[in-house]
């Protein structure tokens, strides 16, 4: 047995979450803040059999799209002068982790 640590982006976590489950795949899902642009994520939770791994990173492949967006950026220049830019940055996608699960008890 496996469990899939799926990090992906808020705009995309119910159509991921919808696709997982249409496939019986039992899916808790946590909210999580991303480190580098502070924005909100999806953290999901999913067990499954050894073999249908491949599967649910496939779904979660097609339902996590990147996408690029303009944030905004500051740079110092000098004591107490800062400016600030647009920069394009990629967003979206999924962070996918696959652990290999010792024990699964459900009570």
């Amino acid at each position: 047995m496996k469990l899939i640590l799926a990090i992906v982006s808020n705009d995309d976590s119910s159509a991921v979450s919808s696709a997982l489950t249409k496939e019986n795949y039992q899916v808790t899902r946590l909210a999580t803040t991303g480190g580098f642009l502070r924005a909100g994520n999806t953290t999901m939770i999913v067990s499954c059999d050894d073999d249908k791994v491949e599967h649910a990173i496939e779904l979660i492949g097609q339902e996590s799209k990147r996408r690029t967006e303009v944030v905004p950026s500051t740079a110092a220049y000098d004591i107490g002068r800062y400016a600030s830019f647009p920069v394009e940055v990629q967003v979206g996608g999924a962070t996918i982790f696959v652990l290999d699960v010792e024990a699964f008890h459900k009570l």
